[in-house]
């Protein structure tokens, strides 16, 4: 047998990596064995009923941790693979979409429902859009983020759409993101009612299907130009 041969049959020997499972939201961590959800919150909405099963389920199957992420979600880290379907299943959800080609959670700021600073309701807003868009299957992901006012805790201007509230609208920002090549969006429309806020989004999101790219907002918009974007979601 010769060198190459044994390489092959040791390669077929080992255990194939565990990856994450889209289908049940659960992503692999670093120890490679075990896993993380993230049950869904919209707009980081909790109640004491939510927050009781959560920490029921993170009771009985003895999660390594419990760790809130910056999307507004509560993560249950250190599953095993066998435990996932009953974990979803005791939390009375559906796995959430906290990975995958697809819209994730639409962070949102309490706005005008709770903060004193509030210039427009981000929290109704951001309930529609959460309702409408998360989880949606897209060719690329997408991060949708609301704030109420100038401020922007939902730091609305690195999501691929953000809103920002002031006090004539909503301002509208595309292509932003918070990666390793980080970039605010652009501006490209202001003083919208909710209303107006909702049908730009659902032209975006016809848009980016239409162009079928892997690519997330901002790329795209890169490739064919400010103004053909514009035109192609009929703001000019």
């Amino acid at each position: 047998m010769d060198f190459y041969t044994i390489i092959s049959v040791v390669e077929k020997m080992e255990p194939e990596k565990k990856k994450d499972i889209l289908e049940k939201g659960a992503i692999i961590q670093r120890d490679g064995e075990t896993y993380a959800i993230a049950p869904h919150t919209p707009a980081g909405l909790l109640t004491p009923e939510i927050l009781r099963t959560i920490a029921d389920t993170a009771e009985k199957y003895n999660v390594a941790a419990i760790k809130i992420s910056s999307s507004q979600r509560i993560v249950l880290v250190g599953l095993k693979e066998e435990d996932l379907d009953d974990v979803w299943s005791d939390l009375g959800m559906k796995p959430g979409s906290a990975i995958g080609i697809c819209v994730r959670s639409v962070r949102v700021c309490p706005g005008t429902t709770f903060c004193k600073r509030g210039k427009q309701d981000s929290m109704s807003l951001g309930l529609k859009l959460d309702e409408k868009y998360h989880s949606m299957q897209l060719p690329a992901k997408m991060k949708i983020g609301v704030s109420g006012c100038l401020f922007s805790c939902s730091e609305s201007a690195v999501r691929d759409i953000g809103f920002i509230g002031d006090t004539k609208g909503f301002k509208c920002y595309v292509g932003g993101n918070a990666s390793s090549n980080p970039k605010v969006g652009e501006l490209i429309a202001e003083e919208l009612t909710q209303d107006a806020a909702l049908e730009l989004t659902e032209k975006i999101i016809q848009f980016l299907k239409a162009k079928n790219s892997k690519k997330r907002l901002g790329k795209v918009i890169e490739e064919i130009g400010m103004e053909q974007f514009k035109k192609e979601i009929g703001l000019i």
